[in-house]
């Protein structure tokens, strides 16, 4: 059940190697391509990268509480670009919510292979759009860092980062992010 999915998916640090193969990858590319677009437009873009030299030269661009990744798999980088967005006028962008949409089936599909996926913030924009020679106006929205859960900790990993592996974080309460009608300050 979707549900049981859901609630199974962590972005755990502790990672260890297992291969993945193009065809799993073309596999669960084929479903993400089902995601909505809008005006079927499918903005996202992602680069499997699977080359051991290659990730090792991308490792070079995570920042230091990122080191934990040197055990990954794979990384997928998602990208997009304005250009390939719905033009609506008098509208928000609308491409980087399709890509959002699209990498959550994305990082689903790899928690139903039994693989962590863990989107990451911290690494060198630039330096990684060159390693992956993603074009210059296209924005690099996200890493994920792609493996097998390890059961121990890899020396990279901080002793904080190993103190909270074993639990999901807090999460916030339902309160505090939905509202019935209309957004309001107080909450109820």
């Amino acid at each position: 059940m979707l549900d049981t999915l859901i609630q199974s998916r962590r972005a755990y640090r502790a990672l260890e190697y297992v291969p993945i193969s193009p065809e799993e990858i073309k596999k669960i590319a084929k479903l993400v391509s089902l995601s909505p677009s809008c005006m079927n437009n499918q903005p996202w873009r992602y680069i499997f990268v699977l080359d051991p030299e290659t990730l090792q030269t991308l490792f070079t661009c995570l920042n230091r509480g990122n080191a934990w990744a040197k055990n990954a798999s794979m990384v997928v980088a998602v990208f997009s670009e304005t250009s390939l967005d719905c033009q609506i006028s008098n509208r928000d962008p609308y491409f980087l919510f399709d890509t959002g949409m699209a990498t959550a089936y994305l990082i689903l599909l790899l928690t139903e292979m039994g693989l962590v996926a863990h989107p990451i913030a911290g690494f060198d924009l630039e330096k990684s759009k060159e390693v992956l020679n993603i074009p210059k106006d296209y924005s690099l929205i996200t890493l994920i860092i792609v493996g097998k859960h390890a059961s121990e900790y890899p020396d990279e990993m901080s002793e904080k980062q190993k103190e909270t592996e074993p639990n999901r974080p807090k999460r916030k309460s339902v309160e505090e992010f939905t509202f019935f009608n209309r957004y309001s300050e107080e909450k109820s």
